[in-house]
């Protein structure tokens, strides 16, 4: 069986990357102002981890797309979606980390 997230960076104190908790430690800062956020709409057929490769490097960072976005943990949303994208990887860092 491949694993997709297998070797995902882990945090410390019980949380990974990933997790619901780290999700909900984004989305409460987003809805604060608390990180800088740039929006793109999302494209018909477009997904998170397309996007989040594109706009963060790792397709596997759609998760904070989401979370950022209030979408909850669906990769696939519908076109015209408003996305909101940490435009500092370190603010998210500092935030689950």
């Amino acid at each position: 069986m491949i694993r997709r997230y297998k070797n995902t960076q882990k945090i410390q104190a019980g949380r990974a990357l990933g997790t619901p908790q780290a999700a909900r430690a984004l989305a409460q800062a987003a809805r604060e102002g608390r990180l800088r956020l740039r929006t793109r709409v999302l494209k018909e057929g477009e997904r998170l981890d397309t996007v989040a490769g594109e706009e963060l490097g790792d397709a596997r960072m759609w998760w904070i797309i989401a979370a950022c976005s209030g979408i909850g943990w669906a990769i696939q949303v519908p076109g015209g979606t408003e996305l909101k994208i940490p435009a500092v990887l370190a603010e998210v860092k500092a935030l689950v980390g």
